[in-house]
């Protein structure tokens, strides 16, 4: 009798960043959709807990996902897949330094982005008051 394991294929350094990058990408737009993982995950038609393994960049998406993912964020494929800036609100050249900031705040690591996202919550908060 054969045992069966995973198909698992290594990934080089570059891959794993590219899909930890991608998974931050997803993260932020769900966030931004105000959905839950859960609500992402059953719009996609696949399990809660191998989305949150696509946002951290345990497990690849799959391709055949990728319009469908695009679509449910509202994001264009080209935005999801992090080769086009974010959609720009008509202003043209350089980044302005919030959009410079968020973009770095993307590539921190997950617990640093928590912090930084309670910290602005904190602050913008207090100016509703």
């Amino acid at each position: 009798m054969a045992v069966t394991k995973p198909i698992t294929m290594a990934m080089n350094t570059r891959e794993e960043l590219f899909f930890k990058e991608l998974g931050a990408r997803i993260a932020l737009a769900r966030k931004g959709q105000n959905l839950t993982q859960q609500q992402l995950a059953e719009r996609l038609g696949i399990a809660q807990q191998t989305l949150a393994h696509y946002e951290v960049g345990r497990l690849r998406v799959a391709a055949s996902l990728l319009p469908t993912l695009a679509q449910v964020l509202d994001l264009t494929l080209d935005e999801l897949l992090g080769q086009a800036p974010a959609r720009s609100t008509g202003k043209r050249g350089p980044a302005s330094r919030l959009q410079q900031q968020v973009d770095a705040i993307s590539q921190l690591p997950k617990p640093k982005q928590r912090f930084v996202l309670e910290m602005l919550e904190t602050v913008l908060a207090q100016q509703q008051h």
